[in-house]
């Protein structure tokens, strides 16, 4: 009986050295685009909060476009030392790290394959990332008391890129098991939950200044 059409292209997959059994052996399409929208989205909030703190610096009187009401005031975050938190503006960490976050992106497009301790330092660096955003929505929550919209775009790209890096890795390691199985089919619904958190930490902290908008 001769070879099926499957059977001859896994013969060619096997011949070409092609391991398509293994989970993660080709490039990931849906985290690249994950990656390369996040990245570019984040870069362009890190660059627009770069200038509006340059022209702050410049002019202390200047009011930022994001001054939109008492709460929604990149002004009154800016100016505060949480947004210089390692002796350089916070944006220039977010260029920076966005800028990489896109290549890697654009990257696993293009059909690109990177080795594991390539994935290590990634990984460190969007838990890095996230453990940081986190310190920024406490500190703007419960210490500065305003919120700075574009640094929110920055909270909302940061998190999904960290989950679904962090997902993707544990998958390819094949680590946890089960347990990475279920966050790995799950990773959407639990991104949401951390989302709708996050919105209820906001509603519940300015509630009395929502109310009055009613």
């Amino acid at each position: 009986m001769p070879p099926s059409k499957t059977d001859t292209h896994a013969t060619e997959n096997d011949a070409e050295g092609v391991d398509t059994a293994t989970p993660g052996a080709r490039p990931e399409r849906g985290l690249g685009a994950l990656l390369l929208a996040g990245g570019l989205i984040g870069l362009v909030a890190a660059v627009v909060l770069l200038v509006e703190k340059m022209e702050l610096l410049a002019n202390p009187d200047y009011i930022p476009s994001c001054n939109v009401n008492p709460v929604l005031s990149c002004g009154s975050v800016m100016t505060t030392p949480q947004a210089e938190a390692f002796g350089i503006p916070n944006p220039i960490l977010g260029i920076a790290g966005f800028a990489a976050v896109a290549a890697i992106g654009a990257s696993l497009l293009a059909g690109a394959r990177f080795a594991s301790w390539f994935w290590i330092i990634v990984q460190a660096g969007v838990t890095f990332a996230v453990v940081f955003v986190h310190w920024l929505i406490y500190q703007s929550l419960y210490v500065i008391g305003a919120l700075c919209p574009y640094c929110m775009i920055v909270w909302a790209v940061t998190i999904p890129i960290f989950w679904y890096i962090t997902t993707t890795n544990l998958h390819k390691l094949n680590a946890g098991g089960r347990a990475t199985a279920v966050l790995t089919e799950y990773r959407g619904a639990i991104l949401t939950g951390w989302f709708l958190v996050i919105l209820g930490l906001i509603a519940a902290r300015f509630w009395d200044y929502w109310i009055t908008l009613v």
